[in-house]
């Protein structure tokens, strides 16, 4: 094991909640050191067991380690091009740590939880730069179509992740240079989109040969991914951070609450998987509150949400039919394999995801059209 440095999750106990409701503007996460369990050490990569993350920007960032031995480096508020090159090359070097750490520990919480391993992960850092900087990160199989990026190479999945752009306020005189390395919440969404993948299957990759694999979400797959984010950070409002400025009233804060309800589910070709995601999210994280109210461990909630996506991805259609991928985008189809997965906290899953106007059986539009022609049956809207 190796002593790494790293953004811990939330530390839930007996902490305040920030201006609206948000972590406030303290940074990315607790600062703090870690065992990781690393394979090999690269001038610019780290081995896992279950994954490789590497930096593609060139240059070495890992010669003996940090100045406290093991992986430990100065995050250095994000560096960027304003820092000096000193700093910048240890904020790079605590990015592919941390991307590690996060990525090793979702990876181990969901394999022990399914109990079997996913496949292994290349995560690469500093992506597609060459004409604009980029603070997000994406989740990309080789394929066609949208989303193909002739850059993605394993055809089990890799994580990109910009160098970074852009500054959030950490205090009235601080900020912290936005890099996706360095944000808990973007590595641990990216690869909740490696478990849908290899799990439930959403778009029928497996049925497609391995280098035209299609990348296009749908808000069963985004939605999911954010609630195994805020799973493994013990918080609703896993970007709340760097979008605290942006008011929980609105979706794109994707905070995971009551609020979201299929009344605000619009669904068609041109809507936002991620706007509609959190729909799914949050009635899977009001699910995961009502079970554990009950005084059921909440690991027993996430295991009913990881064995309902294998569930879901078992059958077998006769090919890549529009019924077959329709279907796949249904919520009331994820819960029912929900509900099969764990049939003592299936009552409890199903009532609280009504309150959200999700219902067994019915699709994602008609669910929509249901809620908002009845919105006093759902739940109320603060």
């Amino acid at each position: 094991m190796t002593r790494a440095a790293v953004y811990l999750p939330p530390d839930r106990r007996g902490c305040s909640e920030g201006r609206n409701g948000s972590e406030g503007r303290g940074g990315p996460g607790r600062l703090g050191e870690a065992e990781l369990d690393v394979l090999e050490v690269g001038s610019a990569h780290v081995v896992l067991p279950e994954a490789t993350i590497r930096d593609e920007r060139g240059g070495a960032l890992f010669t003996g380690g940090g100045p406290g031995g093991g992986l430990v480096f100065d995050p250095s508020a994000g560096g960027g091009p304003l820092a000096g090159a000193a700093a910048d090359r240890a904020a790079r070097a605590f990015g592919v740590v941390n991307v590690a750490f996060h990525t090793q520990r979702a990876l181990r919480y969901v394999n022990g939880l399914l109990g079997h391993p996913l496949p292994r992960l290349m995560v690469r850092i500093g992506m597609h730069e060459q004409s604009r900087r980029w603070s997000g990160g994406h989740y990309r199989l080789p394929g066609q179509g949208v989303g193909a990026d002739p850059d993605a190479a394993s055809p089990a999945g890799e994580v990109h992740l910009g160098g970074g752009a852009g500054f959030a306020a950490t205090s009235d005189t601080d900020r912290y240079f936005l890099a996706p390395a360095h944000n808990s919440a973007i590595v641990c969404h990216e690869v909740g989109h490696h478990v849908c993948r290899h799990t439930a299957d959403l778009r029928l990759n497996r049925l497609r040969p391995p280098g035209q694999q299609t990348n296009k979400k749908t808000a069963l797959d985004e939605g999911t991914a954010d609630v195994i984010t805020a799973m493994l950070l013990g918080t609703p409002d896993i970007y709340g951070w760097h979008r605290h400025r942006i008011p929980q009233t609105e979706q794109r804060r994707r905070k995971l609450d009551p609020r979201w309800t299929m009344a605000h589910f619009r669904g068609g070709p041109h809507s936002d998987p991620h706007a509609d995601g959190t729909v799914w999210a949050s009635a899977c994280w009001s699910a995961r509150q009502r079970v554990t109210n009950t005084g059921v461990d909440p690991t027993r909630f996430d295991t009913l949400l990881l064995r309902g996506l294998e569930l879901a991805g078992r059958d077998n259609p006769a090919g890549l039919i529009g019924d077959a991928l329709r279907e796949r985008r249904h919520f009331s189809r994820l819960m029912a394999a929900m509900a099969q997965a764990d049939p003592v906290l299936a009552p409890h899953v199903v009532a609280a995801m009504s309150e959200h106007g999700i219902h067994l059986g019915i699709s994602n539009n008609d669910l929509s059209r249901a809620a908002r022609a009845n919105p006093s049956r759902l739940v109320d809207a603060y």
